[in-house]
Order: C-alpha cells, then structure tokens, then sequence
C-alpha cells in the first residue's frame, strides 16, 4: 500500500514539473513571436538578420490573425469630423492594403468605453445640427406651459343670466311713499317677485302692491306679479258698473269679491299656459278711496304698523291649521310630515297657491281677505308686506321695531326734507331686515316691502 502511494505521488510530480515546463516553453515562443513580428515590420536589412525568428514569428503572426478573425474585437473609429458614422464592420487586418483617414484614430475599447464615446459623439452631433423649425424636429424640450387664467372676481351685486331674463342676487327699490329689497337664496334661481302700480285711474290716492313667494321655479312668481292687480281692477270696474247706487257695505263687499276674483282669474290664466310649471303664495295690498284691502294666499304676510303696534292682517295657509287639513283630506289628499314640515301629498308646504297643476284638486287658490278703513289718525301707521323668507326668522312685533328705529334715525329740515327721509328710511329698513334674516342662518329667498300708508289718503 506504501508502495502504491509512492509511485502515485512520483508520477504526480512529473507530471506538474512538465506541464510546468510547458507553460514556460509557451511564453517564451510567444515573446520570440512578439519580436518577430515587430522584426518582420521592419526594414528588409533587419528582418534578414535573424532569418530564425522572422519564420517562427511569421507562423505564430499568422496563427494569431486567424484567432482575430474567428474572435474580434469591437473597434471604434473617433474622428474630429462628428457627422463621419462609425463603421463597426472595418477591420484593419480585413484590408491590409487599405489605410483610413488621416484624421481618425482607431482605438479597440471594451463595451462600457464605448458607450460613453457613442454619447459623446452623438451630443456634438446634435449642437452641430442646423436648426429647423420646431414641427421637423423631434422636440425634446418641455411642453408648452398651460396659462390658466385668473377666476374673475364677482360684485356683490351680481346679475346672473336665467334663459332670456336677468336677476340680481340683491335688489332695492325706492319709490314714491313705499320701497322694496330682496335678496336671492340658496336656490339656483330667484323665486321671490313683487308688482307695483300706482296712479290707478289717474288717482294719486289707487295704488295695488303685491308681494310674491314662488315655488317649483319663477314662472308663477313674475306671471302673479305682472297679471294679478290688472285682474283685480278689471274685475272691480266689472262689479262697479253693475252696482251702481249700491249702500257703501255693499260695495267694500263687492270689492273684496272682487279681489277674490282677480286671484282665481290669475290662476286659471297661468295653468291654461303650455308653460305652467311650479306655483306662488302672495299677499297683496289695494289702497282706494280711503279703504285697505288685503288679500292673501299662502304663507306671505302683510303686517300693519299703528301707533307702534304690529296687526297681522292675513291669514297663514298652512297645514298646521286644523280646518285646512281637514279640507285636503275631504278632497281625497294626504298629509306627510318631512323633516318635522307638514306637507300636502308629500309635496307642498302650503295648502293654497296660485298654479301647481299637478295639486290643482287639493290646492285651491282662493284667498283670504279683509277691508279696513283708513283714517287721519293713522298718520305713522305704515305696512310691511314680506315673503316666509323674513317671518321664519324675525318676529312680527320685532320687524315693526326695525322699521321705527330706522325712521327715528332721520328727521327735521321741512316737509321736502321728511318726504325724502322718510323713503331713504324705508328702503334702509327693507335691506336691514333682509340682512337680520339672514345672519340668523336664513337660506331661503327674501323680499320685503315698505309702505307708507299717509301717502295714500287724504
């Protein structure tokens, strides 16, 4: 067994001294080959000196270009001229007899060098370039910059644009003994409307002021306001002319038929239009020959200022009345509360309106009504005519206070002079009571109305 570990080991030696030798035999080959190749590229003189080596440098040189042809390397041709492409094909030992331009140099790198020198070439490539115009070229810059322009600042005051018609969003109105404010609500559109006449019959002493509160859109609210004090006194010149000689009750009676009329005639008018959507509540005031007549349907309200003390001269439609609610239900309705609101079919807040069609059987728009007489005594008695907007937020007594208060706050300087105070202190009292419903957390559409009552009779 020793024996047998000998001979392997001795065998082992020789066989690492001679490969040993070999590989030293090799690199001395390879070193008399480098130096004969350089020898062969030498003059004729000095290649013929060693006639040895220039053979066994001419075997291993040509050994070495068959490995360089099987095997080559990437070459890389660097000119000063940047718009020379490069050709990776060329090959120095493939055309022995051909040179390259004079201006280039040709270098072997590896991949990573090469890399680097394709980017430099093709950035001096590009600043070389002519310009051209922006669309020939691949753009490589940033988009344009998008300009947004600047959201346009409103006034306060803003008129918005409702098919063919404007409204603003706050309105004041002065006139002769009587002023106006409004302001719209959270709604999209301004549902709150008011109609004026005054001269009627060429008499300074007939004047008709109605107050409108729409619902379901402003159609009815701008038909009742323009149709319903034209309809009133088409209907009380119809009743006059028939009772000619007629006791003075008789006639305030017929007057207040009338009035009744004008309110059913404005609302068969408006739902034999093509366009009768929604409907409207309103409180109206006619001032003739010394009397007062209110008339009223829905929740607007007329409030009557005397000696400083708030009268209350309509009657709410509203479905808290036990005797309104008994009417719908007898007609075949139902009620339903929502969000602690009675509502007439689900639906409307009020149990009488002028129009909504499609509650026609159930709201009916005959008014309340009621006459009263106006007398010398009544010299600072005035009226406040309001939409719900204003009373679901201030008191009766409280907006009476408010009117007076504004009105203390201007005097003296003559007749000309309290005249003048007098309708800049109505219309200051309109817009302050719109603003205290509204800093008591109102939402909905506010119109109020002033109304001296001295300028009206005699």
């Amino acid at each position: 067994m020793i024996e047998l570990s000998g001979v392997f080991f001795l065998r082992l030696s020789i066989f690492s001294i001679g490969f040993c030798f070999l590989r030293r035999l090799r690199k001395g080959i390879r070193g008399m080959a480098l130096a004969a190749v350089s020898a062969s590229k030498q003059p004729p003189s000095s290649s013929s000196s060693n006639p040895q080596a220039t053979w066994l440098g001419s075997l291993l040189y040509n050994a070495n270009k068959f490995e360089a042809n099987q095997y080559p390397k990437r070459q890389k041709t660097i000119t000063s001229d940047p718009y020379i492409k490069e050709d990776t094909n060329h090959h120095e030992d493939d055309h022995p007899h051909q040179s390259t331009t004079t201006t280039s140099v040709t270098h072997i790198v590896n991949d990573q060098e090469a890399q680097i020198l394709q980017r430099k070439e093709e950035e001096m490539m590009v600043m070389k370039q002519p310009r051209t115009s922006v669309l020939t070229r691949k753009s490589t810059l940033r988009p344009t910059q998008l300009v947004v322009p600047a959201p346009l600042s409103c006034p306060a005051e803003m008129e918005i644009m409702i098919g063919k018609k404007y409204e603003r969003e706050e309105f004041q109105l002065q006139g002769k003994g009587f002023a106006v404010a409004s302001k719209k609500g959270k709604r999209a559109v301004m549902e709150d409307s008011h109609g004026v006449m005054l001269h009627i019959d060429s008499n300074p002493k007939q004047a008709f002021f109605v107050v409108v509160d729409g619902h379901g859109g402003r159609a009815a609210a701008e038909f009742v306001a323009e149709n319903l004090g034209t309809n009133i006194m088409k209907e009380i010149n119809n009743i006059e002319n028939v009772a000619v000689g007629s006791l003075e009750e008789a006639e305030h009676h017929h007057i207040e038929q009338a009035i009744r009329r004008g309110y059913l005639v404005t609302d068969h008018q408006f739902l034999s239009q093509e366009v009768n959507k929604g409907g409207a509540c309103a409180a109206s005031v006619l001032v003739k020959d010394g009397e007062m007549y209110v008339g009223n349907v829905g929740d607007c309200k007329v409030i009557l200022s005397r000696n400083g003390k708030a009268q209350c001269l309509t009657q709410d439609h509203r479905l808290t009345r036990p005797d309104e609610r008994a009417r719908i239900e007898n007609s075949g309705g139902f009620l339903e509360c929502r969000n602690g609101v009675w509502r007439v079919n689900g639906s409307l807040a009020v149990s009488r309106a002028i129009g909504d069609a499609y509650l026609k059987q159930h709201i009916i728009s005959e008014p309340h009504t009621l006459s009263l007489p106006l007398t010398p005594d009544d010299s600072d008695c005035f009226l406040i005519l309001a939409s719900d907007g204003l009373w679901d937020k201030v008191g009766e007594q409280e907006a009476v206070d408010v009117v007076l208060a504004s009105s203390s706050s201007r005097g003296g300087g003559g007749k000309k002079k309290e005249d003048q105070d007098e309708d800049d202190s109505a219309v200051e009292a309109c817009k302050e009571l719109v603003a205290l419903s509204y800093r008591r957390g109102g939402v909905d559409d506010v119109t109020v109305m002033v109304i001296h009552l001295p300028n009206f009779f005699s």
